[in-house]
């Protein structure tokens, strides 16, 4: 089947992505959502009164799913402790390692899938900025809100400040629970297990349905565990669903730009000129035609094709017709 290519497009170079480019934009991106998260800590106060105001919301809506959750990891130890481990350590691998994957088995896909969570990223840390939330964990304790992370910190890493290791926890923003990015990296990481993992192409059945269980359970379990730990309300988890979906309608506007800004900054490479004669050597034809049967010099005769002839017709009397030329000697009478 030929290839076609879609019109426009012939004389644009595909863009080749390096991973010694690729590893430093993704740390930057990181950097400045740590950073943003650090610098930007926002008014306690201002903190409590939205958390505040988010659990009114909720009751207004009568959604009530962190007490319930949040008692039972308390109650619960071997629920309570894997819920901290995966709240404090998932996010920084599942992510990372599917954009690995992504980047080595899936080239053509990478890109647009790392520009929609880097995207969704950012959308998150403008969140961040303009509504900082007090998590649940952090309100009075009249509200009915236990801190996991702290209640189990002496089987993990992290202490009483949210999940970074001991003695790092100034350098975490705790108010940034608007919106849940747990969830929503999570829920990117579904998405993708669902569309590119789930395919039988390159797998098999069995292998495609343990990526789409995986891509299906890793996001509801990442809400249950954000709210059991007391670490986002409900309404943190929906807003992380939400800043994932309008990252996924900006990334190709994102795209786009970064591809004009590419274009500008760096050159074009030049076209191919066409091959050109040997210098010194003449051109032949010149645009001329040569009519049937002119033979330029030194060129051998072309050997006519063979066609048979008819029988020769015998001329009155029984002779045969003669085919020597005027003055050609005559041939011999048969002997009587």
């Amino acid at each position: 089947m030929p290839h076609t290519e879609t019109p426009g497009t012939e004389g644009a170079p595909a863009i080749r992505l390096r991973w010694w480019t690729e590893l430093p934009l993704i740390l930057l991106v990181y950097a400045c959502y740590s950073a943003g998260r650090l610098l930007v800590r926002g008014d306690v106060t201002d903190a409590v009164d939205h958390g505040l105001a988010i659990l009114r919301i909720e009751q207004a809506l009568h959604l009530n799913a962190e007490h319930p959750l949040n008692r039972l990891f308390t109650r619960e130890p071997w629920l309570g402790i894997p819920a901290d481990f995966w709240y404090a350590s998932l996010h920084y691998l599942v992510t990372p390692a599917l954009l690995v994957w992504l980047f080595r088995s899936h080239a053509v896909r990478y890109r647009a899938a790392r520009t929609w969570l880097m995207t969704s990223t950012f959308i998150g840390l403008i969140g961040f900025t303009l509504l900082p939330t007090c998590p649940p964990r952090l309100l009075d304790a009249s509200h009915g809100f236990v801190d996991t992370m702290a209640q189990y910190s002496s089987y993990g890493w992290w202490a009483g400040e949210a999940s970074a290791p001991r003695g790092l926890g100034g350098l975490t923003n705790q108010y940034a629970a608007m919106p849940s990015l747990h969830v929503g990296w999570a829920l990117w990481c579904g998405v993708i297990l669902w569309r590119i993992g789930g395919t039988r192409t390159a797998q098999t059945t069995r292998a495609a349905r343990a990526a789409r269980t995986a891509a299906v359970g890793y996001p509801l379990v990442t809400v249950v565990v954000v709210m059991g730990t007391a670490n986002h309300y409900f309404l943190d988890a929906v807003a992380g669903a939400a800043v994932m979906g309008a990252g996924l309608l900006l990334a190709p506007v994102v795209t786009r730009y970064t591809d004009r800004v590419r274009a500008r900054l760096l050159p074009r490479p030049a076209p191919t000129p066409a091959a050109s004669p040997v210098p010194g050597s003449p051109i032949v034809s010149a645009g001329c035609q040569t009519s049937a049967g002119e033979q330029f010099p030194r060129q051998r005769p072309r050997q006519r094709q063979f066609e048979p002839r008819s029988a020769p017709e015998t001329e009155p009397g029984g002779a045969p017709p003669s085919d020597q030329g005027e003055g050609a000697p005559a041939a011999p009478a048969p002997a009587r």
